[in-house]
């Protein structure tokens, strides 16, 4: 189509289909709604194809290979001489991952009544939607829209990521081998993830962080237990450091930074990494055009029916306020969708859970401690180590602990968190109670299997009522 010809009369507008587009989009099919989801690129976003779905294929296959150094306590005998990694095919094996995930929402789509279009969406007006696509020019009509665009590296303006010295984490997961070194500017969640992957494969690794700790987002002494394990890889942590100037000599990268302790440094290595965190997919899709209003930093404000300031656009996922998590944009993608479809649905709950793939893992939801007394709230702390778990024990993984935050005078929870193996599947357990203003006696009197690492609520509920049987009872 040029412009011009009669647009393609549609009910609803997905612009993007990440894990909130494409969730959007289906739910908006179960819904008997006429969808057009349009995606410039690959069904799944950044999430599927270059995020979440790579890294964590790299870390797991990173987890095993630096854990067959500790088979032989268990009499597991490898010839140490014949153990190697090739990069190379893993990256086949990530790609196949990919893939199916990739043809398994494409048929969901299709089974679901859902149009996919591929190009590049651009508003023209608060009711209409250009697509460019294979040279030519589509317009859609809509009744409602929604942006879900999600977001993109954030990379400071002296540096230039050219996928050879200087990489984001899309490059960094496409390598096709280990580098020998590597620097990485930025020691949050995605840095300590990818750090701690490639020192596990043998690479040297440095990460250089402005705040005064390593995973500044998270409690202080969940952190400690996560820069501990990373200085038994190897990996030298520089805190309250900031880079100064960055070149690349003689196919190294070199990084003067500086810190009030230790003044300037220069910092050599094969390659660099840029994780400081992502801003917000919303220029060139013209949002002026429809009327939508975005904040100094490009984020689209909605409300918890993820409405825009225009009423039937609505927004999901990175491009608003808020952390910048797949299941939230899911989540928001539902909740749009039903608003769209008559129903009543809203984004109204604060249980967001976040996990971080480091070693050990970390997850949490609801307040921290120090988000709890900050607010004013007298709390009870109860907390369960790992090493006084007999599975934690039995398969080797005895760092960290589970930790609970309850209200003294209500014993309502207020929130869970974890550092330890599989942390990631645990924290669900920790969702739902908050979900469902559990007490911290709905824990402690909740069964728990035996023996696993969900043993580890029931304990940390029950230290935080002065009764935990298998570690001494101390106020934390």
């Amino acid at each position: 189509m040029v412009v011009g010809e009669v647009a393609v009369e549609t009910d609803v507008v997905v612009i993007g289909g990440g894990p909130g587009g494409y969730t959007a989009a289906i739910r908006l099919g179960q819904l008997g709604k006429s969808v057009v989801l349009i995606e410039k690129d690959t069904l799944g976003g950044v999430c599927l194809n270059r995020g979440c779905i790579p890294s964590k294929a790299l870390i797991h296959t990173a987890g095993y290979y630096h854990k067959l150094d500790d088979f032989a306590k268990m009499g597991i005998r490898l010839p140490a001489d014949n153990v190697s990694f090739d990069l190379r095919t893993w990256q086949n094996w990530k790609e196949e991952i990919v893939m199916q995930l990739n043809k398994g929402i494409g048929h969901l789509c299709k089974e679901n009544g859902v149009t996919v279009v591929k190009g590049h969406a651009i508003f023209l007006s608060d009711d209409r939607v250009g697509v460019e696509t294979d040279g030519a020019f589509e317009t859609y009509k809509f009744e409602q829209a929604i942006i879900a665009t999600g977001s993109r590296p954030s990379i400071p303006s002296f540096l230039k990521v050219d996928g050879a010295n200087i990489l984001d984490s899309t490059a960094a997961l496409e390598l096709r081998e280990v580098p020998s070194s590597l620097s990485i500017i930025g020691g949050g969640y995605i840095g300590i993830e990818l750090g701690m992957a490639f020192a596990k494969l043998g690479c040297q690794v440095t990460i250089i962080e402005m705040a005064e700790r390593i995973l500044p987002q998270v409690a202080g002494n969940v952190a400690k237990e996560v820069a501990r394990k990373a200085k038994k890889l190897g990996i030298a942590i520089k805190t309250a450091t900031q880079v100064e100037q960055v070149t690349v000599d003689d196919d190294r990268v070199h990084l003067r930074v500086y810190s009030e302790k230790h003044g300037s440094e220069m910092i050599v290595s094969e390659k660099t990494l840029v994780t400081i965190g992502r801003v917000p997919n919303t220029q060139g899709i013209g949002l002026e055009q429809a009327g939508v209003m975005i904040d100094e930093r490009g984020y689209i404000s909605v409300d918890v029916e993820c409405r825009t300031n225009v009423r039937h656009i609505f927004a999901i996922g990175d491009v608003t306020l808020g952390p910048a998590l797949a299941h939230r944009a899911s989540k928001q993608g539902v909740v749009a969708a039903e608003v769209i479809g008559g129903l009543p649905s809203a984004m109204d709950s604060p249980f967001v859970p976040y996990v971080i793939f480091s070693d050990p893992q970390v997850a949490g939801v609801g307040l921290t401690r120090e988000e709890a007394e900050r607010q004013g709230r007298n709390v009870k702390v109860g907390q369960f180590p790992f090493r006084a778990n007999g599975r934690a024990l039995a398969t080797d993984e005895p760092d960290g602990f589970v930790e609970v935050i309850v209200d003294a005078e209500s014993h309502v929870l207020l929130g869970m968190h974890v550092v330890g193996a599989d942390a990631s599947n645990l924290i669900g357990e920790g969702v739902l109670a908050l979900e469902l203003a559990a007490r911290v006696e709905d824990l402690a009197l909740t069964i728990h299997p035996h023996p696993t690492l969900t043993e580890g609520w029931l304990e940390a509920a029950e230290a935080a009522l002065g009764h935990a049987i298998h570690v001494v009872n101390k106020l934390v």
